[in-house]
């Protein structure tokens, strides 16, 4: 079963109910969904003005890692990225339906997710994000929120095929590609993030996107969520 969905022609009614539930239905599935013109049209025209107008001063070199074990490494990634905290129209509107979409998952599928955060994304031409995958299976010792579920939405009106740019999506074992998705404009693409290797490939054009994680509740006594 094919867990690319196609959408019916919107009628007004129901649309975005009829996205989540495909995403759910994708994840329970095969762990990964892609969902074209998946945004509110006046959702993705907002961000993508905002991500347009916004100065390349604001973004910074993207890292791999975390916390003291994060750094940069232009051999695995080359990106730039600005994290969104709600502070523009655009990105609080963003929040929102991503918080709908936390609310309909948790219900649909019982999976505990607690916090949500993301970014932009600019990838200039050439630009990668080399196999890997956005969490690793938590093995009884990790302590803070983990990442459970991922979330790539783009923002780059008329992109073809020559273009390049594709999310090359892995097999579990990371051995082979099984799907590759062309970044256009409105794409979303869910999957579990310790279960999906996934590889940006270089792109001919500026390839914007907004990437995003939900979190399930790794509090502890000591040590409340969330940790952003």
């Amino acid at each position: 079963m094919s867990a690319v969905i196609k959408l019916p022609g919107d009628d007004g009614s129901g649309y975005e109910s009829s996205v989540f539930q495909q995403i759910a239905s994708g994840l329970r599935a095969r762990s990964w969904c892609v969902v074209p013109d998946a945004l509110p049209p006046q959702l993705a025209a907002a961000l993508f003005e905002q991500v347009r107008l916004t100065d390349e001063q604001a973004f910074a070199q993207a890292g791999v890692g975390r916390s003291q074990d994060h750094v940069h490494n232009p051999f695995v990634r080359r990106d730039r990225i600005r994290w969104i905290d709600g502070s523009a129209e655009a990105e609080q509107q963003w929040l929102d339906w991503s918080g709908r979409l936390q609310r309909f998952l948790n219900r649909e599928l019982f999976l505990g997710l607690f916090s949500f955060e993301s970014h932009f994304a600019h990838y200039q031409p050439g630009d990668f994000y080399k196999k890997h995958v956005d969490a690793f299976r938590p093995d009884g010792t990790e302590r803070g929120a983990r990442r459970e579920v991922s979330l790539v939405t783009y923002l780059n009106p008329g992109w073809q095929l020559a273009d390049g740019g594709e999310l090359a999506i892995y097999d579990e074992a990371g051995a082979e590609v099984v799907h590759k998705v062309m970044p256009a404009y409105g794409t979303v693409v869910v999957f579990l993030s310790t279960e999906v290797p996934h590889e940006v490939l270089p792109a001919a054009r500026d390839r914007y996107s907004i990437a995003g994680w939900f979190r399930v509740n790794g509090s502890h006594a000591d040590r409340p969520d969330p940790p952003r």
